[in-house]
């Protein structure tokens, strides 16, 4: 089974979502801001990326939080903290499936991955 996460709106997931769709890949939509996201989730994906590498500080929700807020972001717990909070601030779109996880959208990426099923 393979999950994209993101939100429907962004450019990079829609992206993605053509890709799939070009390539004729079999996948579930999650949206974050529909359907949220889990710790226990959070926590399987910063197992194989590192918790650093979930967050989008290049994006809009980033760059919009005060600056002691994303200051206060030192660990893991913060960051999963904000994330539940702020869906949004996460780094999309997330492919899931059994192989593992891809952070973000890049069509030599998704070649690559998906050249291993």
């Amino acid at each position: 089974m393979i999950t994209l996460y993101g939100i429907p709106n962004c450019n990079t997931v829609k992206k993605a979502l053509d890709w799939l769709k070009d390539h004729q890949v079999e996948f579930t939509f999650h949206d974050f801001k529909k359907k949220g996201i889990t710790t226990d989730k959070l926590e399987a994906w910063a197992n194989q990326v590192g918790w650093e590498a979930l967050l989008n500080k290049r994006g809009t929700t980033w760059k919009q939080l005060p600056v002691e807020i994303q200051q206060g972001i030192q660990n893991k717990e913060t960051a999963f903290e904000l994330i539940l909070q702020k869906t949004s601030v996460t780094k999309r779109p997330v492919l899931e499936s059994k192989q593992g996880i891809l952070l973000g959208f890049d069509e030599a990426s998704y070649a690559a991955y998906f050249a291993k099923k």
